[in-house]
């Protein structure tokens, strides 16, 4: 009785029908860090040229023209009430014409409807008066 040391019986024979798949995730980590070095990388940033050092001083102080509404919503043009938007457009062109541009200061009341004052902004912007601020703003805050 002998044993059988070189043949293989037939359980033994099985062919093996999984895929090496170690060289194939090899090759995809390599091409993952060939695209993570070759991208740039993007900043979300918006750059500004801002001035370097300090303005000159301006001896010239630009005239400051004052626009109220009350809280009936009625235009007031440096104090006194204008009649309509027309007036107050063809004020605003006027001013708008000049060699330097007032500063225009809105003080709206609290209670004044919003379609005047947005109206009003929207004058300044069509005519072309670009130094503008909205004075009082703070008389919003609860």
């Amino acid at each position: 009785m002998g044993m059988n040391v070189g043949s293989s019986s037939s359980s033994d024979a099985e062919v093996m029908v999984d895929i090496n798949t170690t060289p194939l995730i090899d090759v995809m980590l390599v091409l993952l860090i060939m695209l993570i070095i070759t991208i740039p990388i993007q900043l979300h940033a918006v750059n500004l040229n801002l001035p370097v050092g300090t303005p000159p001083p301006s001896d010239v102080k630009p005239e400051v023209v004052k626009i109220d509404v009350d809280a009936r919503s009625i235009v007031h043009w440096q104090g006194v009430p204008v009649a309509n938007g027309a007036e107050l457009e063809q004020k605003m062109k006027d001013v708008a014409a000049l060699a330097t541009q007032p500063e225009v200061h809105l003080r709206p009341d609290r209670h004044a409807r919003y379609e005047v004052v947005a109206g009003i902004l929207a004058a300044t912007k069509r005519v072309g008066l670009s130094k503008i601020g909205v004075i009082g703003s703070e008389q919003f805050i609860e």
